[in-house]
Formats: C-alpha cells, sequence, structure tokens
C-alpha cells in the first residue's frame, strides 16, 4: 500500500485475520482451533458493569484529561471517535487494542493531510452517532458502558454502513500501521498480531522458520532507504483524487 496510507509491510496471515475478523476460517495455522474473535469475547462478557437502569459507565476517568492536543478533530469529535476505535478493537484477555494503539490520534493526524477527503464524513458521521446514542440509550456516546457502546455500534452498522465501514478501516491502519504515522503506540498493533516488524534482510535461520524471530521495533522511516523527509511529504498529501484506485475506506467514504 502507498506510504500515505499508514500501512508498510503488514502481513495478511491466517491468523491475523481470524485476530480481526473472526474465528470462521476453520483451523489456524498450528492446526489449532482459533481463538474467539474480540467481536465474540465482546458478547460473551461485559467490559465495564452499567450503572442500574441508565445504561452508563460507571467512575471512568475523562478522555479529555489524557487525551494529547488535537490537529483537526475538535474535543467533543474526539471523545466520540475514541470511544468508536476503543470498541472496534477493545482491550479484553488478548492484549492492548485500538486506544492503547493511539488509532484514534492516527485519524485526527491524518485528517489533516492523506484523508481529508474524509473530514466532512467524519464531522457528520461522528454526530449522527452521538445523536442516536442520547435518543435511544439517554446518554453521550461516549459515556455508555462498553456493552451498550457495541449495541449502539451495531445499530449504526446497520443504519449507516459507509460511515461504520470507514471509521473501521482506518482503526484498522492506526492500529497496525508504522508508528511514524501517529498510531501503533509502543508497537502494541505489531505485537498483538506477532508481526517481527521491519526487515531489510533475511537470515538463512530466519528463513527455516524453526522459531519465531526475535522483533525489531523500529519504523521503516528510519532506515536510510526510507527516509523521514519522503514520509513527511506523502503524510501531508491528500489521497489520489481517483477514489475508484482505493482500497475501500480510504479517503472517501463513498467507496
Amino acid at each position: 500500500m502507498p506510504p500515505c496510507c499508514g500501512i508498510l509491510f503488514l502481513p495478511s496471515t491466517r491468523r491475523e485475520f481470524e485476530l480481526i475478523f473472526g474465528g470462521s476460517m476453520g483451523k489456524n495455522i498450528d492446526g489449532e482451533k482459533p481463538s474467539p474473535s474480540r467481536r465474540d469475547m465482546l458478547k460473551l462478557a461485559a467490559a465495564a458493569p452499567a450503572l442500574a437502569g441508565s445504561g452508563m459507565a460507571q467512575a471512568q476517568e475523562t478522555p479529555a484529561a489524557r487525551r494529547e492536543p488535537l490537529e483537526n478533530l475538535t474535543a467533543a469529535e474526539a471523545d466520540i471517535l475514541e470511544a468508536f476505535c476503543a470498541r472496534l478493537i477493545p482491550s479484553d484477555a488478548n492484549g492492548p487494542g485500538a486506544r492503547e494503539a493511539r488509532a484514534a490520534h492516527y485519524i485526527d493526524h491524518a485528517l489533516g493531510g492523506a484523508l481529508i477527503s474524509s473530514r466532512d464524513a467524519y464531522r457528520s458521521g461522528l454526530m449522527r452517532l452521538d445523536s442516536h446514542a442520547r435518543a435511544s440509550k439517554g446518554a453521550a456516546f461516549a459515556a455508555l458502558a462498553p456493552e451498550v457502546q457495541d449495541n449502539v455500534l451495531m445499530e449504526i452498522e446497520k443504519s449507516d454502513p459507509n460511515f461504520f465501514s470507514l471509521v473501521q478501516q482506518h482503526t484498522i491502519q492506526g492500529t497496525f500501521c508504522d508508528p511514524y504515522y501517529g498510531g501503533n503506540a509502543d508497537y502494541v498493533g505489531w505485537d498483538m498480531i506477532s508481526y517481527p516488524g521491519v526487515r531489510l534482510s533475511v537470515s538463512q535461520a530466519e528463513q527455516g522458520m524453526a522459531a519465531h524471530p526475535a522483533p525489531v521495533r523500529k519504523s521503516a522511516y528510519e532506515y536510510p532507504m526510507f527516509g523521514r523527509r519522503g514520509a513527511a511529504l506523502s503524510d501531508r498529501m491528500p489521497a489520489p483524487a481517483d477514489h475508484g484506485q482505493l482500497p475501500k475506506g480510504m479517503g472517501n467514504h463513498d467507496h
């Protein structure tokens, strides 16, 4: 994928797609039954209790208190997006998720550059989501308990599929991208899928695949052959005008 997409050398293994999208592919590469998907795990156990009758989460840390400076989103929009991303790839027994990876920060940054054409879609879509939560659940989306947020998002997935898909694709990018682009903080996304990192050469021992290679925690742009100057230029450039050339969810919510 082009550098502006924020994903470099992201493998597409059977295990990774089972982890992200569900366990419907039969046995995994080790011959074992695949682990339940994160969405399945959400259905088995609620991540936080709800206040009786209100659907609101018990005392939570205020998102604004821990949020870094915003570049393109308003504080209200960022709170909604942070909660949205956190439910798409949640923190659970498998480890950290999109919140820890700073996927929302990746999106906020990219909306001023490569994803600028999606800025209006985010502005209107996040407000529609919050209005729906207030009308149907009696509280702002970010204030709802996680399991109630899941219910709201399942409704949005049906009623507003283009916007849901847009945020889903960008959340995946922000969780697993090269950390240069503002996501995958502390390489939690790469650790989640056991991706060992960028390698410019592979030893004979590593080619034998006898053991999982030791992780290389390094951005591709730390290598001279790539260079941060070129990355910075592409990072600021909007996605190509011909959106038919882009993967679903990239740059335009209509594709």
